[in-house]
């Protein structure tokens, strides 16, 4: 098998189902770009390390769709606004819900932390802008102003400004000490999605609708720049952290811009979709999107792209740039102070007290309801390994230092023609000799591969093919060590080379568009490891579940949920919990429906199948049971299987 090897730019490096049903809002935490916040119709806020194939913690309370989400600086605190017009806040770190606020009357479509931590700011479809003590759990003074829904909020970096984006196609910047607007860009022809300040100097960026990015300058008020090369709606946009360039996102295509004067230093094509969300870590971009209850990571390699030079000739008119006035550059502008804690929090307190004698402030205490509503939110850690790791106390003294997160090494761009599921039309899904799920083939996203170092593939432990026996002298020497590692080389190369053949039969026969046959033929070949492999893949497409394969699966399932592999076990529960949520209405409509008047074979042949489909579930519950008894990582899974499963006892 041939394999052409170039480092790439940038690269899938993960899919992951993240919700039971469509995802609805998603966030990545900026200060570390390794944390992720997805809400869904759900109604649940799941938190996720960005590569982990596991959800972290899952937030409950909300009672209608999470509709926005946004992480504190520190990444301890999450808050998230519901469509219903709530807002819930939880500590992370203490797994524990800290704040329900019941403000907005539509939906919260934008949120964000102030710098200092104590104070919060909601947009709503309604058009109204909210300021909340999240201390008193109370809104501190209301903003308006837009005549449609605020899509973004931004603080800035010293805490005195918000700035506010709209469908209105303007961006609004509000004076928080003084609670008023202070100014209004209007220069977007649609919708504005996004706005950011920039991390140092008085400068504030804008994406449209409109298919541009705008620069205003915060100390003239006037438009400094704006990109004419966008070929998509603009969806996100971010600062480098040094400030020195600006990114876009649109859909597929990331950009790099200069201004003053504007210029495109770099355009890359990723195959992201509608790009979410972006953060940089270790000099890479972390993105994230999301479709249906799909989410999907990429990685852009930051070393590559161009930050500095020429312009990119065809996008922006190549115009020459000025030489500098001065040793700092022509467009020197005054940067941010940003004053103590103490301070800030005196301006906002006098804030908070005007606005009690203004007729836009509001203010409200804890009522009784927002009692109940804390008590029935809970954070319940799905992940308690990762959950330790990453959300360790602060109170705990460490005794090494810290960990640093390592870049995401980069995959090499080569053929998969041999060795992966191949179907016609869209990209689908591979699955890794690990067993774990890691990008979609396509030709501009190359997909995470494993590294060339030696693991043991799903299904096979190492220490199964070595002998325990040592020498006369309790040490292995060197030529009985070497004698058992080629005995244990050739036992696992013979067993690789076996799945090989089977994943090549079953490529062959899903190149034909059979996903029945597929599976089948996975099955008859009493290799587990297939089977989970074909299940991975499965598993991410809902649409491909028939009641054809329910029948066929349930058998491997009951076999997957018994295994001593961990990762047999999570497959396993992933498919019964698709099954059971899909097909089991139609199993017990079918089942208890009346007798149908004359023949009909369709109708039967449906009956036949939900009728073994029922047994199967039946002889599987007995083993959901007495799993969700036992006490580990997988507990909390099979006690929602045991609730799932509770109506096959009526």
């Amino acid at each position: 098998m041939a394999l052409t090897s170039t480092t790439i730019t940038s690269w899938k490096l993960q899919e992951i189902v993240a919700h039971s049903s469509n995802v609805s809002s998603l966030v990545l935490g900026k200060s570390s770009g390794r944390l992720l916040a997805t809400g869904g119709e759900d109604c649940r806020v799941n938190i996720w390390a960005v590569s982990k194939p596991n959800c972290i913690m899952s937030l409950t309370g909300h009672t209608s769709p999470v509709e926005s989400i946004q992480f504190n600086s520190s990444e301890e605190r999450v808050v998230a606004g519901s469509q219903s017009g709530s807002l819930r806040l939880w500590d992370l770190e203490a797994a524990k819900i800290l704040r329900t606020l019941m403000g907005h009357k539509a939906s919260i479509c934008s949120l964000d932390f102030h710098p200092m931590g104590e104070y919060l700011a909601s947009g709503s479809v309604d058009s109204s802008i909210k300021l909340w003590d999240v201390r008193r759990k109370g809104c501190v003074f209301r903003y308006k102003g837009h005549t449609q829904a605020v899509c973004c909020l931004a603080f800035s970096p010293d805490g005195k400004w918000l700035a506010s984006a709209s469908d209105d196609s303007t961006v609004k910047l509000w004076d928080l000490i003084a609670g008023k607007m202070i100014t209004e860009f209007t220069s977007h022809t649609s919708a504005v999605n996004v706005v950011q300040f920039h991390p140092n100097e008085y400068l504030l960026a804008s994406g449209s609708a409109d298919r541009t990015v705008k620069l205003w300058d915060l100390e003239k008020f006037n438009m400094i720049g704006s990109s004419e090369g966008e070929t998509g709606v603009v969806r996100c946009i971010l600062f480098n952290p040094d400030g020195s360039c600006l990114y876009s996102g649109s859909e597929n295509t990331l950009r790099v811009f200069g201004w003053e004067p504007d210029r495109c230093f770099d355009v890359l094509h990723v195959g992201w979709g509608k790009v979410s969300d972006l953060a940089i870590s270790n000099n890479q971009m972390i993105a994230v999107s999301y479709s249906q209850n799909n989410v999907s990571w990429y990685v852009v390699d930051l070393n590559q792209v161009k930050k500095s030079g020429s312009v990119i000739q065809g996008l922006i008119e190549d115009k020459p740039i000025p030489a500098p006035t001065s040793a700092m550059g022509a467009t020197l502008r005054r940067n941010y102070e940003r004053p103590t804690t103490s301070c800030t929090r005196q301006e906002m307190k006098q804030s908070s007290e005007a606005d009690r004698r203004s007729p836009e402030g509001e203010r409200r205490s804890p009522s009784s309801e927002d009692e109940k509503e804390d008590r029935e939110s809970s954070a319940e850690i799905t992940n308690p390994e990762d959950y330790k790791e990453i959300f360790q106390p602060h109170s705990v003294i460490s005794r090494t230092p810290p960990k640093r997160t390592e870049p995401f090494p980069a995959p090499l761009e080569h053929s998969f023609s041999e060795s992966v599921l191949e179907k016609p039309g869209p990209a689908v899904k591979i699955v890794t000799p690990a067993g774990q799920l890691k990008g979609l083939i396509t030709s501009s996203t190359p997909v995470q591969r494993v590294e060339p170092t030696v693991i043991a593939p799903v299904g096979l432990i190492a220490g199964d093919f070595l002998s325990v026996t040592l020498s006369g002298t309790g040490v292995m020497g060197d030529d009985e060590a070497l004698a058992q590692i080629r005995k244990g080389h050739d036992t696992m190369c013979v067993m690789l080379t076996s799945r090989y053949k089977n994943l090549d039969t079953v490529r062959f026969v899903w190149a034909s568009g059979d996903v029945k046959t597929s599976l089948d033929s996975a099955v008859s070949m009493n290799d587990l490891s297939i089977v989970v492999d074909i299940l991975n893949i499965i598993n991410l497409k809902p649409s491909l579940w028939k009641l054809d394969l329910c029948t066929s699966i349930l058998p491997q399932i009951e076999e997957l949920l018994q295994s001593k592999y961990e990762s047999y076990v999570q497959t396993g529960c992933m498919s019964l919990k698709l099954i059971l949520k899909r097909f089991w209405p139609l199993i017990s409509d079918t089942l208890t429906a009346p007798p149908s008047v004359g023949v009909d074979i369709t109708r039967e042949g449906r009956h036949q199948k939900c009728k073994a489909c029922y047994k199967q579930l039946k002889n599987l519950s007995n083993v959901v049971k007495n799993r969700a008894e036992q006490v580990g990582r997988h507990g909390s899974t099979f006690k929602e299987l045991q609730l799932l499963m509770a109506p096959l006892d009526y």
